[in-house]
């Protein structure tokens, strides 16, 4: 017969305290096998194996909960899901945790001297919303079907000339012009504009190393100074009118985008175009609201998306033609393919975060949906479109 512990001595061998596995108790992780004559709690050596496995799994990052629920029983099939499950989630913390120490290291190199709160909070979120725009690009990289870089089409639509005087608004990490180096029309004068603490910070570096490779007769220009300021724009107004002015990926960021549509068509030269990509009714949502009528699941979320970005690209057409005479659509197309039921369900839950209860309820459904689709067809192919607004005067 094996010899019993008490608390704390399973607590000791298993390097844990007395009041964690008295927790453990109350939580139904771990109950005593019997109690002494003076009502103390017992172990044997299987309660033992249980306490190290709970330990293990609490230092990986499960919650009590997780533990409970999903590994004690010992459902090997359970556990290797819960398992993948928790790689994934670890994996996301990690990213998350790696870009808040950017974000501060970046906020600290150039505010040191003069930091204060509105200019800390104003940095924060103008890189979070680079680095979400460029944690988009990765997934897209991944999943795209055509090999053609995605800012190589976007700049072939924009159809650059030779000499052209281009304005570059929130320029970020500038793939628009990295990506496209060798194929920039010579002579054309690029004035780029954002703030620090982005991905422009990153761009000033990229340009002290490569401005001299640029074709023949390019230049370009990165000016700091933030876009929602009047003194900005007595700036852009110094170098007269535009041939072009870019303003992609930039609207989310703004409290005023009118101000700079309004304040951009003053600087417009009178042949040029302004482009713009405002709201519009996006892909993923076309793609799901699809999805979810072929798999039988309301998704009544899906619908009220798509008829809340309907009504913000109304507005937001209504609100460029009070400054423009004429406006030209240009469309720029890419297909996703996906191969795994898993990519396509953490899409899902990417593009509407606030439906956990829909996805508690329908996982199993989802995966199972997805995966069936892609055994059929071999993968799941998605048709994206951006659409950017070119503005006449």
């Amino acid at each position: 017969m094996d010899k019993k512990m008490t608390s704390g001595e399973i607590a000791r061998k298993a390097g844990v305290s007395q009041k964690a596995v008295r927790l453990y108790d109350e939580k139904g992780l771990l109950k005593p096998t019997e109690y002494s004559e003076g009502n103390y709690r017992l172990y044997d050596q299987a309660s033992l194996q249980i306490l190290e496995k709970i330990v293990a799994l609490k230092q990986i990052g499960f919650s009590l909960e997780e533990i409970r629920d999903n590994l004690v029983r010992g459902d090997a099939c359970d556990i290797e899901a819960a398992l993948r499950i928790q790689l994934k989630s670890m994996e996301e913390k990690r990213d998350q945790i790696n870009s808040v120490i950017d974000v501060i290291s970046r906020t600290l190199d150039r505010k040191a001297d003069s930091l204060d709160w509105d200019d800390v909070a104003d940095i924060v979120q103008s890189v979070s919303l680079d680095q979400r725009a460029d944690k988009f690009h990765m997934d897209s990289e991944k999943h795209q079907t055509s090999k053609e870089d995605w800012y190589g089409k976007i700049f072939r639509s924009l159809d650059f000339k030779k000499k052209e005087k281009v304005l570059d608004l929130g320029c970020g990490f500038a793939k628009l012009w990295r990506n496209n180096r060798d194929e920039i029309p010579s002579g054309m004068q690029i004035f780029a504009y954002d703030i620090h603490g982005s991905w422009a910070d990153n761009f000033e570096s990229y340009l002290k190393d490569n401005q001299k490779d640029l074709p023949k007769g390019v230049n370009i220009d990165l000016v700091f100074s933030d876009l929602e300021k009047e003194a900005t724009w007595k700036k852009i107004a110094k170098n007269k009118k535009y041939d072009k002015i870019v303003a992609h990926y930039i609207n989310y960021e703004l409290k005023n985008p009118e101000a700079l549509v309004a304040a951009s068509a003053k600087v417009l030269a009178k042949d040029g175009f302004f482009s713009f990509n405002g709201p519009s009714v996006s892909s993923w949502n076309k793609f799901f609201s699809s999805a979810m009528k072929e798999a039988k699941i309301d998704a009544p979320f899906i619908a009220e998306s798509i008829a809340d970005q309907e009504k913000k690209k109304e507005e937001c057409d209504t609100m460029l033609l009070k400054y423009f005479s004429r406006i030209e659509t240009t469309v720029v197309k890419n297909e996703f393919r996906y191969c795994e039921p898993e990519e396509l369900l953490e899409k899902m839950k990417e593009v509407y975060p606030n439906q956990e209860k829909f996805f508690n309820t329908n996982r199993k459904k989802l995966l199972s949906f997805f995966e069936k689709k892609i055994e059929k067809d071999g993968a799941i192919l998605i048709a994206f479109e951006a659409k950017f607004s070119h503005c006449y005067l």
